[in-house]
């Protein structure tokens, strides 16, 4: 069983509970942000040029809600569980959270979702979120991390690159027929430690 882990400024990280799963849902992922990721083909079509430009106007993005209860809610004392979300809980209220999925066949853990509330961003709750995930990661015998996160998702971009991420790989084509048509899946790994 994982033990709840605590900071410096009172959060508290654990598993999450079925119970959590109206708090995960309402938690506010939206940004702004003042530059996005641009992909180009490359000259002669072999490969991608990847360049931060500015955004004018500064582009807001709201995510359209999603099914948090396939990833692991409720599960994460679980010692056969694929799929593990845990949150971090300033007093009772969730102020964020990491829902992580684990292959076997890969030995890849995918952060499938990762969100912190506007109030507590730049203060370390998204790193300690992803260091329970890493725990899992461990765990499990996980050789990387593996996330997707949009070419317009900049702050996010630069969070999981001070994480230690790195851009393994991209996807012109994800998004087509969505809302975010027009953006560009960027996927990011780093070993698992």
């Amino acid at each position: 069983m994982t033990i709840a882990h605590g900071s410096a400024d009172g959060i508290v990280y654990r598993p999450a509970r079925p119970e959590d799963a109206g708090a995960i849902e309402a938690l506010d992922g939206s940004f702004t942000t003042a530059t996005v990721f641009e992909v180009a083909p490359a000259e002669g079509g072999l490969g991608f040029l990847l360049r931060e430009v500015p955004a004018d106007p500064p582009v807001y993005k709201e995510f359209p809600p999603e099914e948090h209860d396939e990833q692991g809610l409720g599960r994460g004392s679980g010692a056969d569980a694929d799929g593990r979300t845990y949150v971090a809980l300033d007093g009772e209220r969730v102020c964020g959270f990491v829902a992580a999925g684990y292959a076997a066949w890969n030995r890849r853990l995918t952060i499938e979702d990762i969100e912190v509330a506007p109030d507590r961003r730049g203060r370390g709750v998204g790193r300690a979120l992803m260091e329970c995930a890493a725990e899992f990661a461990r765990e499990r015998g996980a050789e990387h991390l593996w996330l997707e996160v949009s070419s317009v998702n900049a702050p996010a971009v630069h969070a999981y690159r001070r994480m230690g991420f790195v851009l393994c790989g991209l996807d012109t084509t994800l998004y087509g027929g969505t809302p975010s048509a027009g953006e560009r899946a960027l996927f990011m790994a780093r070993p698992c430690d």
